[in-house]
């Protein structure tokens, strides 16, 4: 049995959504660079002035930073501004990789809107951005896995294409109508077309991750009753600090991964057990 795993070493992999310093994209973008891939990773082309105060205060520059950090493991990193709720990006995106390295191995439908107007009753949803929630994760999701995914049928070695949904995509919690519909969407949307692109050696998951303390929760204070609460709330009693969601991605791309495919997997510490 290897120790290690493999089937990783000098493939490609493209990771949507990796420019934020603490976030789940960056962390993605690492490990894969980490476990020998060279990555492609695609970011908002935010405005600096739009930066939290951390990164600003790190002097963070979104996915070129994390594009640094890839070369300084020792592999080569494309950073590309991308929109991928758009069928033209999203093509194009395709066409660079392809330019800059010839082929693509794994993609990481990781992009995700902002949490913030979206979390309210449904009877209050301002419908624009409700569009916005749906048009960013699933749209998004479905059209660089539609177009990444003729690719590897194209390229006929195989592959694998993984989502990052929620578990607010099981829960159903109050006031996460447009984001918990979209995640749900996107557990659907994998199942179906890992069924599809089976036959050509392609599988297709999504991870459904729990609590991570990241930037993504910054609008709940770490030392206030609410946070407190959602941490008591998972089983082991700890949010995940970031990697453990990367590690699940890059087993399931690996060799050892590679009877997986169609499954919706939790990383949230026991928080749910629904499939």
């Amino acid at each position: 049995m290897a120790a290690v795993l493999t089937g990783l070493q000098d493939k490609v992999a493209v990771i949507t959504g990796a420019g934020r310093m603490r976030s789940i994209g960056r962390e993605l973008a690492n490990a894969f660079a980490h476990a020998g891939c060279d990555v492609v990773l695609t970011g908002t082309g935010r405005s600096p002035d739009r930066y939290p105060d951390d990164e600003q205060a790190a002097g963070w520059r979104d996915i070129e930073s994390v594009a640094d950090e890839i070369r300084g493991i020792g592999r080569r990193a494309l950073p590309l501004v991308s929109d991928v709720s758009d069928e033209a990006a999203v093509r194009s995106l395709l066409e660079r990789t392809i330019a800059e390295f010839g082929r693509v191995d794994f993609v990481v439908n990781n992009a995700a809107a902002a949490r913030g107007a979206d979390r309210v009753p449904l009877v209050d949803m301002p419908v624009d951005v409700w569009d916005t929630v749906v048009r960013v994760n699933l749209r998004g999701t479905m059209l660089v896995s539609k177009i990444f995914g003729q690719h590897l049928i194209d390229q006929g070695e195989g592959g694998a294409i993984i989502n990052i949904s929620s578990i607010a995509g099981k829960i159903f919690g109050p006031n996460t109508g447009a984001y918990a519909s979209s995640k749900a969407a996107i557990q659907a949307l994998g199942s179906v077309m890992a069924r599809e692109v089976g036959q050509f050696g392609i599988r297709v998951n999504t991870i459904c991750p729990g609590i991570i303390d990241n930037n993504r929760l910054d609008d709940v204070p770490r030392d206030s009753d609410r946070w407190q609460a959602m941490v008591a709330s998972i089983p082991l009693r700890r949010p995940s600090a970031g990697s453990d969601v990367p590690n699940m991605a890059v087993f399931l791309c690996s060799e050892q991964g590679s009877w997986i495919t169609g499954q919706s997997i939790n990383v949230d510490g026991g928080h749910v057990v629904q499939h």
